[in-house]
């Protein structure tokens, strides 16, 4: 694994030091790379919620619909019960 060199303003090295000495990482790199994974992971959700916007957008108005035939659409997709 590549070793980085980082510097940390007081509080966040503090914070660091807490997380290690309450047993919830077992070092200050475990931390980061959890930190990193879960900022990854939130950018990866966000970009997979701008496409699904966009494609809405870029699809157009939805037919009007009553309530009923909008259940009625929703409920055609639902797996039966056997």
């Amino acid at each position: 694994m590549p070793r980085q060199s980082i510097s940390l303003t007081a509080p966040n090295d503090e914070w660091l030091k807490n997380q290690v000495n309450t047993d919830e990482f077992s070092s200050k790199s475990e931390a980061i790379n959890y930190l990193i994974k879960q900022a990854r992971s939130r950018e990866e959700y966000y970009e997979f919620v701008r496409a699904k916007i966009e494609k809405g957008e870029k699809s157009g108005f939805a037919k009007k619909q009553t309530r009923e035939e909008m259940l009625a659409e929703f409920k055609k997709d639902l797996p039966r019960n056997v």
